[in-house]
């Protein structure tokens, strides 16, 4: 398939590279290098993500450790980074677990940071990944981070939704009558699009990110197709049932009708601003109908219903390789660790298959 222009994506991507440049400028020059090294490698909002991250590393080493208080951060030099030693790394661990984060404008209060087993992890990963430049360019003599042992992360439950839940959040999508009166008054205006996003994530497991950035364009009713920008820009083709196709048909039926801003006349979802419907907003509209079809479920996000496609459709076909492939996995290792979990039917079968000595069923030379 010839690879399309989407210029949402490329607005993107250059607000991205913009805001990774801005946040460099008070970093060392070190900090740059490497992220120019992975440019080729790597998306735009991956990059984005280390660079905060390396921010909050630097910010850290010059406000709470001596042996970095004294010199500004984008003077800093290859010998300074290599002072860093591994308890400054466990202090910079602990402080992960919670930290305020300086407001622009000083009228606002400072931002209370909270961070847990994985968010921790990755952000002391990107360091990791950081130093291991360094020390494979000769830039240092050593790689300290190495000595320091990620911290080790519990698996929790995934939550998703069951059938029963799937389908009190999508007739909620069309009626509304369990909403609130505020609620109700723009579900009335919104219900085609909010019914088509949900029909969307249900329907084919695609993420919020990739959702927001379908264009008109990009749907083929005829063919119960549409095209998707995966992660790194790549793009495939995906299908959808005959139920997310008549949702998706309704929805650009009145879609047609509505006169943008400029700048968005590409754009499928639309907020009320008559925009490209952001991510909070899709976020938000999901938590909206969530809290009435699963109210004891209370984090339920665009990721969770992702995860129930993907497990809906694992335990419809038994292929992992097949789930791994829609949801867009490079690797089917991500696709079972999060999605593919055993249900309780599979593992009462698996108790059907074992017999033991005394049973009738039980024979010596199975």
């Amino acid at each position: 398939m010839a690879e399309r222009t989407n210029r949402y994506r490329d607005e993107m991507d250059a607000k991205r590279i913009l805001q990774i440049r801005e946040i460099t400028r008070g970093l060392p020059q070190a900090c740059s290098d490497f992220l120019r090294s992975i440019a080729i490698s790597t998306s735009s909002l991956t990059r984005l993500a280390y660079a905060i991250d390396l921010n909050t590393f630097f910010t850290f080493l010059h406000e709470e450790r001596i042996d970095f208080s004294a010199k500004d951060l984008k003077l800093m030099n290859d010998q300074d980074l290599e002072k860093l030693t591994r308890n400054d790394i466990i202090a910079y661990t602990e402080y992960l677990t919670y930290y305020l984060k300086n407001a622009e404008d000083d009228s606002v209060p400072n931002k209370v940071i909270v961070n847990h087993e994985l968010a921790i992890k990755r952000k002391l990963c990107t360091i990791r990944s950081f130093y291991d430049y360094l020390f494979k360019n000769q830039r240092i003599a050593s790689n300290v981070t190495e000595l320091v042992p990620l911290p080790k992360v519990h698996e929790k439950p995934i939550i998703r939704l069951n059938k029963d839940e799937m389908v009190r959040m999508l007739e909620q999508a069309q009626s509304g009558d369990q909403l609130t009166a505020i609620q109700q008054k723009f579900q009335k205006i919104t219900a085609k699009r909010d019914y088509a996003i949900l029909s969307l994530f249900l329907g084919t497991g695609i993420r919020v990110s990739e959702c927001i950035g379908m264009n008109i364009g990009d749907v083929d009713l005829e063919n119960n197709a549409f095209i998707v920008t995966r992660k790194g820009g790549n793009q495939v083709v995906l299908y959808f049932p005959p139920e997310v196709a008549e949702a998706l048909a309704e929805y650009m039926d009145e879609r047609e009708r509505i006169e943008t801003v400029p700048g968005h006349e590409d754009a499928l979802f639309l907020s009320l601003q008559r925009r490209r419907i952001t991510q909070r907003a899709v976020q938000n509209l999901v938590k909206k109908y969530a809290a009435v079809a699963a109210p004891l479920k209370t984090r339920i996000s665009p990721h969770k219903l992702r995860s129930t496609y993907a497990t809906n459709l694992y335990n419809e076909t038994g292929d992992i390789y097949l789930v791994a492939d829609v949801l867009g996995h490079t690797s089917v290792d991500t696709t079972r660790k999060h999605y593919a979990d055993m249900t309780d039917a599979r593992r009462r079968m698996a108790a059907e298959h074992v017999h033991l000595p005394g049973d009738p069923d039980f024979s010596p030379d199975r």
